[in-house]
């Protein structure tokens, strides 16, 4: 067969090879210059990136955000100039001078793609496998809006989402969790690239790995295809062949060579993580015949590109048409679209939420789901799962179906026994732009998701956790799912908001903050066992948990006690200080569900709270006291938890550990 037949013809071949060089050219010279970064990748997979950019996506780079675009996700991070290349070639806001400051400081083009921070980036990559889950997220969102907004007459969502891997995505556990699930559930718009070269970094794959990881794909159930990376026939064949026949998640090994052109280093991992050398790099280009100009682009390139940005805008301008036509053709799917696009929350929200009628002791897991139902209703754009815990974490919203394998209509996401591709596809989903995603686990097994959280928080993506059992009282399982660390393990991470509320109130204002006040992630962390609702915490939220930190109970005079509380100690810290009273104390009571927000008021305000001379200061929190000190002082009592728990009930646990109040008031009064 002819490649004309195939749609690739001479005169393009011709050009995706010069873009291919291109590629290769502006890498080597950002490498060098920078003296660091990754050339194997770019240099091994110009061909492919020339093809996807050159012909396979259908995007427009002058709206980048344009909802229907196909996206392409580099979870081989490291091999950014790759993609930062083609940005530029494609037309997207990303200058020649910001690939000439390769890895400066303040530059657009940072040692691994970031989102919100370079143009035409989909997803922050780099930590390996994490980007694969991300496109699967991408992945399982456009098909929840093709489903819940296409219709016979008009098709607003079919695009695809292309993820480039490496060895590196292919061994690290979160990869194949994120695999095994996107087969499951048959996401027939996900196509995976795999840069199949034989080489990690730390020398040849036959030293670490020998599996077969065609077999492993066709295991899941992917649809797999395996191609010389070079021929972009067969490439072309393949993709032409799944833009109108996919019907699973197609596997794609390309079989490559890391550093293609550089003469001593091709094929080995010295190709890798660092720069080729002076030397290397000028017999390089000599080898791929490529010009000792710095950063040349030819102009054959750039004309390319400018063609086809046109004809990019044709096919955005016919769906801009086809929207509008939807549009009048659908007026009360036209109000959810908008509701999800805008991610309008209501304004009387706090007011909607105080209205929630609720036992008055109840679990703050049992709370939160309360909420959920509620928030439901009101905000189209929330979905959520949980990892095979949602009757336990109270995840399951029980007005709407499960999304399952092809049908993508349903509200309720059971990732399995999965928390490493739920952290990561949750990102995906908050990435799509339409989609606001919860997710839920125990907190103990939040550890398994803190890669993702963490790129959650860096991205500042809004992504909601909903992590519960949240001390030792969670009692008989044991200290193995009893957290200790976690609070402070998740406190540490920048632009996350952990909150620990205490009761059905500041769960309630919990949600308002996470949906409302924070710009990124928000860890709600909830109790197993049954909590009392204060009348301390039934404050508006900008008097109450809104301010992070606040006074629950005020002293009479001046404090000999100023106690700190959050979560199921809160109501402790209350009966501590009405004992401390009848000892003739004046004590005053501080609830601190969110130590990130009270950090961010005005200073007048965390001194009213915090400042002057308060006593004698005492935290109180089931959990280790590391960061305390910040608020209590190096003088100050933290009763905390400075070992792992026991397998007991939690009235045992309580007396064991110190979490009573004449325990308490023994510790504090000596």
């Amino acid at each position: 067969m002819q490649s004309q037949e195939k749609g690739i013809n001479e005169e393009e071949k011709k050009i995706f090879g010069k873009i291919a060089n291109t590629v290769r050219q502006l890498t080597i010279d950002a490498v060098e210059r920078a003296n660091s970064g990754h050339p194997g990748l770019p240099l091994g997979c110009a061909e492919i990136g020339a093809y996807l950019y050159g012909k396979a996506l259908r995007h427009y780079p002058e709206d980048s955000k344009w909802l229907a675009r196909d996206r392409l996700v580099l979870s081989a991070g490291h091999g950014s100039m790759w993609l930062y290349s083609l940005l530029h070639l494609s037309g997207f806001d990303l200058s020649l001078e910001e690939i000439k400051n390769f890895r400066q400081l303040h530059s657009k083009t940072p040692g691994h793609p970031e989102y919100g921070h370079t143009d035409g980036v989909e997803a922050t990559t780099g930590p390996l496998g994490q980007g694969l889950g991300n496109a699967v997220g991408m992945a399982l969102a456009l098909k929840i809006l093709g489903e819940k907004f296409n219709t016979p007459e008009y098709t607003l969502f079919d695009s695809k989402v292309f993820c480039l891997s490496s060895d590196g995505d292919m061994m690290e556990g979160v990869g194949q969790e994120s695999s095994a699930f996107a087969a499951h559930l048959k996401l027939s718009n996900l196509i995976l690239i795999f840069d199949s070269n034989h080489v990690t970094l730390d020398g040849p794959l036959a030293d670490s790995g020998s599996e077969d990881t065609l077999g492993r794909y066709r295991a899941y159930g992917w649809e797999v295809f395996e191609v010389d990376g070079y021929d972009l026939d067969a490439l072309h064949e393949i993709i032409t062949h799944l833009r109108q026949n996919q019907e699973r998640p197609a596997f794609i090994l390309a079989k490559t060579v890391i550093g293609k052109g550089a003469p001593k280093k091709a094929g080995t991992s010295k190709a890798h993580g660092s720069p080729l050398g002076a030397e290397e790099a000028h017999a390089a280009k000599v080898n791929l015949g490529l010009s000792e100009e710095e950063f040349h682009i030819p102009k054959a390139v750039l004309a390319f590109f400018a063609e086809k940005l046109k004809k990019e805008k044709e096919r955005y301008d016919e769906w801009q048409v086809l929207f509008r036509k939807w549009s009048k053709a659908n007026p009360e799917l036209l109000k959810d679209f908008n509701l999800m696009k805008e991610k309008v929350i209501p304004a009387d929200l706090e007011e909607r939420l105080w209205n929630i009628e609720m036992k008055p002791s109840l679990a703050g897991r049992k709370a939160s789901q309360g909420v959920l139902e509620v928030l439901s209703e009101l905000m189209p754009q929330i979905y959520g799962g949980s990892a095979d815990l949602s009757e336990s974490d109270m995840t399951m919203l029980k007005k709407y179906p499960l999304i399952s394998p092809g049908h993508f209509g349903g509200r309720n996401i059971k990732f399995g026994v999965r928390e490493f591709c739920m952290g990561t596809v949750a990102n995906g989903l908050a990435l799509s732009q339409m989609i606001t995603p919860y997710v839920g686990t125990f907190l103990t097994f939040s550890d398994y998701m803190r890669n993702s959280i963490r790129l959650a928080a860096l991205s500042k993506i809004q992504v909601i956790y909903q992590f519960t059992h949240d001390s030792i009282f969670l009692g008989e399982d044991g200290p193995t799912h009893q957290p200790i660390e976690h609070y402070a393990s998740l406190r540490a991470i920048p632009h996350l908001h952990v909150i620990r509320p205490a009761d059905n109130n500041e769960v309630k204002m919990a949600w308002v903050a996470a949906l409302r006040y924070t710009k990124g992630p928000t860890a709600i962390i909830l109790s197993r066992q049954v909590l009392p609702e204060l009348a301390e915490t039934k404050v508006h939220f900008k008097d109450g948990l809104g301010r992070g930190g606040y006074i629950v109970k005020k002293e009479r005079s001046k404090p000999d006690f100023t106690l700190f509380a959050t979560g199921s100690e809160l109501h402790l810290a209350l009966d501590v200080a009405e004992e401390l009273e009848r000892h003739g104390k004046d004590v005053r009571v501080i609830s601190m569900p969110c130590w990130e927000i009270f950090d961010a008021q005005d200073l007048h305000y965390r001194n009213a709270v915090v400042g002057g001379d308060l006593g004698k200061r005492v935290s109180i929190e089931a959990g280790t006291c590391l960061g305390w000190h910040q608020y209590i002082g190096i003088d100050g009592i933290p009763i905390a938890m400075d070992t792992f728990g026991a397998s007991a009930p939690a009235s045992a646990l309580a007396e064991e550990f110190g979490f009573q109040t004449d325990a308490i008031l023994e510790r504090i009064l000596t």
